[in-house]
């Protein structure tokens, strides 16, 4: 699975490079200031900008579903040793490993719904590529359905061991009190962890004629999301390690809330409409989890 993905990945690069090479080959035969086509090759210059920018976001995004399975691989193994070497003092090392393991798997679930998505919505990938990345985001989704099933029977294992040491240690009366509320104890901090990471990755973005964010009181007065009488409803909720490319569907667009200016860009694509590209999530949304646009 891991070398048919590689050979892909190598796949789609070639194609990338095949097609910006040929095309620029074309456009540096012209000479913009004299040829009486400047607008077109401007035009056709602009176009291969967006589709080179849709080809790095869905290559970085196929990046980071390949660096999640790496960790999760990683992670299985350790797992894996531990239990088989019966470590009881590595079982806090076990724990942590395992809720590792389940916060990858919902990133990558994350990841490659956003791959999907982004396939789905472009426009300047030509279809070879987009076949190739579709076989990808099967063999993804094959994949992690896999890991899935994996990490199924390292929690089996988990609990085989629980029993076994319950067999061994009968003469303890309270062994069985005690390996069942360390075992609710440990569902219930994995829950916790799984809210806390929910909660500290998420945020949440709305785009809108400035009209539409007024009567929504997201706007009003002049200030932005200074109401207390704002619709939360109106905003899209994200992971967002997951979603880092927000297609904003005009061709005019203004961020309104505060985000560091080089954490960011705000893109013309072949279309004219404006897509935002979130370079640093962490440092995007460190000054505010809501994201405010206004477009015309």
């Amino acid at each position: 699975m891991t070398s048919k993905l590689h050979t892909l990945t190598f796949a789609l690069a070639a194609l990338f490079v095949a097609s910006f090479s040929s095309c620029d080959t074309l456009l540096q035969k012209k000479n913009a200031a004299d040829d009486p086509m400047a607008a077109q090759i401007d035009s056709l210059k602009n176009a291969l900008e967006a589709s080179k920018n849709e080809t790095n976001d869905l290559m970085n995004t196929v990046d980071e579903i390949q660096t999640c399975f790496r960790e999760i691989n990683e992670a299985e193994g350790i797992v894996t040793t531990q239990i088989a070497q019966g470590e009881a003092s590595k079982q806090q090392a076990i724990i942590d490993n395992i809720l590792l393991i389940k916060e990858k798997m919902t990133l990558n679930r994350k990841l490659i719904d956003s791959l999907r998505e982004q396939l789905r919505s472009s426009k300047g990938t030509n279809d070879k590529m987009k076949n190739t990345l579709e076989e990808m985001v099967n063999n993804f989704q094959k994949q992690l359905d896999e890991k899935s099933a994996q990490i199924e029977e390292l929690q089996a294992e988990l609990k085989k061991k629980d029993i076994r040491i319950q067999e061994q240690d009968e003469q303890i009366s309270s062994l069985n009190e005690n390996v069942n509320s360390l075992a609710q104890s440990n569902e219930e901090q994995a829950k916790s962890i799984e809210a806390q990471d929910e909660r500290l990755h998420t945020a949440y973005y709305a785009f809108g004629l400035k009209k539409e964010l007024k009567k929504l009181h997201i706007i009003e007065d002049g200030e932005v999301l200074r109401s207390s009488n704002f619709n939360p409803s109106y905003f899209t909720k994200i992971d967002y390690r997951a979603t880092k490319v927000i297609p904003l569907r005009s061709k005019s667009a203004k961020i309104l809330t505060s985000h560091p200016a080089d954490s960011y860009t705000l893109n013309r694509e072949a279309n004219n409409e404006y897509t935002l590209r979130i370079q640093d999530p962490d440092r995007f949304w460190s000054v505010s989890k809501y994201l405010v646009i206004v477009v015309k």
